[in-house]
């Protein structure tokens, strides 16, 4: 096994999506000692993606991770180094070929594991969430595998293992259980290796990427890419190579850890980490514990990743400037409207973001804006260049200063994703290794789980002062940090400080309803808020604010990348 005997085994990631930075697992590699190089190839919109590649006869995984195993495969063969990477997408064994007549063409000799079965096609099923029935033949549906699939690959010699869907985390915990040996019933240990798993999950946003306080970010432009150095209680230390750019810090750690999550319970097929359990320690530059995190048993059922084709649509994008801006862009739409009525397409999705605001001599309002129109359709011709062509036709007969940032063009297919159930027994991975197949059937933990109860209260927080009073408004980003992502057709939005005295300040401030105040574009949506006072966080998720979910999204912030730096910006009264 890599590492030192009873030392920690350092999981260092390389790859935090599909087009992330291409030399990132050559600077893992060479920039100091690791156990294993690991990335996350698959967010829920690459497999529509790699959907749409296969339809075209491309390969159905992720051609990127062979350039950079072209660049570092001999030297993690010679160092002992495991590779452990998801890119295998819809086709995990055609990736494994890949890698092994890569490695055949460079003249080494390398062991490479398959890990299949997530896949789930042909599929029919429920929605996880509103229990409706899914529409038929989706174009791909794959359960989210755990963690021991991985293990079983590493403890017959692989030295590569690709993987389709699996969580994220699994990349993490699937090396734990094979230097550690842990067994299912080893909740706490689990636990804590999926919360390492989530932090670096994400490559850069762990060491001062996307992070609301980018101030404080040395050298961002050369931002080193993150390391777990995992223990066998499960608890762990996130660090960076030396020499590299970027910030690891309790904030930048706990900024990660409220990205894309929802209740404080973080399901998973191997275990349930409790977030409201997880200490942090700023234990020196740029390294930060992780400790105390508790493990559930895991759910009977995996979530199934399940995407269909929505439709075909067009988006043109017009400038709208100087005075009378929501004018302008109303009339814009009534010339559009005129020549292809509104009520002929399926959706409609019209969107006015102001860029700049000011004022105009006399006082009246002046500013600039973009005006994106979106429309959705079955027919691709109707959503095609019959709507884009009419809105150039406008150009000369609408508002003063038209101009449109989008040329006419074709509809494009979209895709909508669909999360979904399955019993966890019926699912079987695969671990295919040369001629060798192995079959990792579901096990839960033996017997009932003992240990497992409530997390202790945390501390009592210092109450405002009694007296005090709002001070001026100012923006609420002066004091807490946000970040935002998308959870299917949800949006989760975390908020966090840096004391006890501002999140008991900001615990009674930030209530669901007070934050759909702040945020208008909530509207009546749902909101479910959750309480992390050991991270000093809320989490919100805001229900449907995406629609049917990144793909299907007209919104131009289709992602929710935005919503907490939006929240952010808006003034508050802040106490003095």
């Amino acid at each position: 096994m890599s590492g030192s005997p009873g030392g920690p085994l350092r999981v260092a990631n390389c790859s935090g999506f599909y087009g992330d930075r291409l030399s990132a697992a050559r600077e893992m590699v060479e920039g100091g000692p690791i156990d294993v190089l690991t990335g996350d190839w698959l967010a829920e919109l690459t497999m529509l993606i790699l959907a749409g590649n296969r339809l075209k006869g491309r390969p159905g995984y992720a051609r990127t991770f062979l350039t950079q195993m072209e660049q570092v495969l001999g030297a993690c063969l010679d160092r002992g180094i495991k590779v452990v990477a998801n890119a295998g997408g819809l086709d995990p064994a055609g990736c494994a070929r890949a890698v092994e007549d890569l490695a055949g063409r460079l003249g080494l000799r390398a062991s490479v594991a398959a890990v299949t079965g997530d896949d789930l096609m042909p599929f029919t099923g429920r929605h996880m969430d509103t229990g409706e029935p899914l529409p038929a033949d989706p174009l791909t549906a794959n359960a989210y595998l755990g963690g021991r699939p991985i293990a079983v690959a590493l403890e017959h010699g692989a030295d590569v293992v690709v993987t389709g869907r699996v969580t994220d985390a699994a990349l993490v915990t699937g090396p734990g259980m094979w230097r550690f040996g842990w067994r299912p019933e080893d909740l706490d240990a689990l636990a804590g290796s999926v919360v390492a798993g989530h932090v670096i999950e994400c490559g850069c946003q762990a060491t001062g990427g996307n992070y609301a306080f980018f101030r404080d970010v040395p050298d961002l432009a050369h931002c080193g890419f993150p390391i777990a150095e995992l223990h066998a209680d499960g608890s762990s230390v996130i660090t960076k190579h030396p020499g590299t750019g970027g910030l690891v810090s309790v904030g930048t750690v706990t900024a990660q850890l409220l990205y894309e999550i929802g209740s404080p319970r973080y399901p998973g097929p191997d275990v349930v980490a409790r977030f409201d359990t997880i200490r942090l320690e700023q234990e020196g530059p740029d390294r930060v514990r992780i400790s105390g995190v508790r493990g559930e048993p895991p759910p009977a059922t995996l979530k199934v990743a399940v995407n269909h084709l929505g439709g075909h649509r067009n988006t043109m994008t017009l400038f709208v400037t100087g005075l009378d801006v929501e004018a302008k862009a109303r009339l814009a739409e009534e010339a559009i409207w005129a020549r292809v009525p509104k009520e002929s397409f399926e959706q409609v999705h019209v969107e006015l973001t102001p860029l700049t605001a000011g004022t105009a001599p006399g006082g009246a309002a002046a500013g600039t804006a973009l005006l994106r129109i979106t429309v959705m359709d079955p027919d691709p011709r109707k959503a095609g260049r019959a709507f884009s062509s009419a809105v150039v036709e406008t150009g000369l007969a609408s508002y003063p200063g038209f101009h449109a940032l989008t040329p006419p063009g074709d509809a494009s297919p979209y895709g909508v994703y669909r999360p979904s159930l399955v019993d966890a027994a019926d699912v079987l991975p695969v671990v295919t290794l040369g001629d060798l197949r192995i079959e990792v059937p579901h096990t839960p933990p033996a017997g009932t789980a003992t240990g497992i109860a409530e997390p202790a209260a945390p501390p009592a927080l210092p109450a405002p002062e009694p007296g005090s009073r709002p001070g001026a408004r100012r923006p609420l980003g002066e004091i807490a940090g946000a970040r935002s992502g998308d959870k299917g057709g949800d949006a989760n939005l975390g908020v966090w400080v840096g004391t006890g005295e501002r999140y008991a300040w900001l615990a009674a401030f930030l209530t669901a309803d007070r934050l759909r105040a702040l945020l208008p574009e909530i509207g009546d949506l749902p909101i479910e808020r959750y309480e992390l006072p050991g991270l000093r966080a809320l989490n919100f998720v805001v229900r449907g604010l995406l629609g049917l979910g990144v793909a299907a999204s007209p919104l131009l912030d289709a992602q929710a990348k935005a919503l907490g730096e939006r929240l952010r910006a808006v003034p508050v009264p802040l106490p003095d």
